[in-house]
Formats: structure tokens, sequence, C-alpha cells
């Protein structure tokens, strides 16, 4: 009994003792508090350099003049230099890992829409069937196309008389109807319908006297002179 009781008070004891489990970080809660010490750091590094700066200008101003102020000024100076030494390096490591964060995180989202798209792609598929059923309907599209095609043709062909005839033939004898109907017309012209030309004088045309009395007085001028 006594073992009993105190096996359960050791259970009590270690269930009190648990720590509650931690969720798991996640790379953007890592990101987020990178950059929250890389503020911290940064502004701390830029207060020792202010205090460098100032110790310089102690260690200046006191110069030979007062001994023991310049060296402890100078001595300060090289100890804030130590530490922002290390605080630099300790920013590298920071600014590293955060990149490196940044990357993993970039990759994930990458590589989880990839799976999206990958696994919409496979249902897609599944819908569409494997690729012999495509190839399947593909043949039955170009056998219904063909058919279409033959039954065009066929209804467009004229059924019946004259699809032997030959055409040379036929326009010959259309172009010997033409002429023997222009033959027919020319005969079939009335006398009457002739117009009476003027007969051809049979005598030279005689000139008018007085041109022939004009020459005579001309010849008989020129005789004179």
């Amino acid at each position: 009994i006594y073992y009993n009781e105190y096996k359960s008070y050791l259970s009590a004891m270690s269930w009190f003792g648990k720590k509650k489990k931690e969720a798991p970080a996640t790379t953007a809660d890592a990101i987020q508090k990178l950059r929250a010490t890389e503020e911290m750091l940064q502004k701390k590094s830029d207060f020792l350099e202010g205090k460098i700066k100032n110790e310089l200008e102690t260690a200046r101003k006191a110069g030979m003049k007062n001994k023991r102020v310049a060296l402890n000024a100078l001595k300060r100076k090289k100890r804030f230099e130590e530490q922002l030494d290390k605080l630099d390096g300790t920013l590298c490591t920071i600014e590293f890992q955060r990149e490196a964060l940044e990357n993993a995180n970039t990759n994930t989202e990458v590589l989880k829409n990839m799976g999206f798209a990958a696994k919409a792609l496979e249902n897609a598929h599944k819908e569409i069937g494997d690729a012999d059923k495509v190839h399947d309907m593909m043949d039955d599209i170009q056998e219904q196309t063909e058919l279409a095609s033959e039954i065009s043709n066929a209804i467009s062909n004229p059924v019946g008389f004259g699809n032997d005839v030959d055409e040379d033939e036929l326009l010959a004898e259309l172009e010997a109807m033409e002429q023997e109907t222009m033959d027919e017309a020319l005969l079939d012209i009335p006398d009457a319908a002739v117009p009476n030309l003027p007969s051809v004088p049979s005598t030279a045309p005689t000139r008018p006297a007085q041109e022939e009395e004009d020459e005579d007085m001309a010849a008989l001028a020129a005789w004179a002179t």
C-alpha cells in the first residue's frame, strides 16, 4: 500500500515538474528576432563609436600637459575599440544567419507553391484521363471530320444528266449558231436600204472662163515686155 502511494506521489510530482512543450520556432519568428537583435547591436556599436571619439578628443586636449588624463583616456579608447571589434563580429554572424533564414524561408514558400501547383496539375490530369484516352478521342474527332468532309462533297456535286458533256464541243456549236445568224441577217437586208451614190463624171472638169482670160492677159503682158 505504501509503495503504491509513493509511486502515485512521484507520478504527481513528475507531472507538476514537466515544462510545457514549446511550439517549434518558425523561420518568420526567427528572422524577426534576429532583426531586433541587429538593431540593438547596431545602436550599441554607434554608442561605442561615440565613446571612442570622445576619449580620443580628451587625450588630444590633455596631451603632454596632463599625461595621466591622456593615458587614461587612451586606455578607455583601447577598451572601447576591442568591444567594438567583437560587436562587429557578432553583427556579421547574426546578419549571415538572418540571410540564411530568409533564403530558407523563400525556398520553403517556393517549394510549397510548387507542390500546390503539382497537386493541381495531377488533379487536372485525373479529370482528363490517361494519354490513350486522349489519343482515342483525337482519332474519333479526325474520323468525324473526314466523314463530314465527304458528306459535304457529295452534297455539293450535281446529280443527273450533264456531268459527262464536253464544254468545248458546246462552245463550238454556240459559235456556229452565232455565225449562221449573222449570215442570215446580211442576206435579209433589202435593196432600198442601200443609199444612192453619185455617178462618176466621164469628162474632166472645165476651169472657169475668168481664169482662162487672166492667164491670157498675163501671157500677153509678158510678151510685150
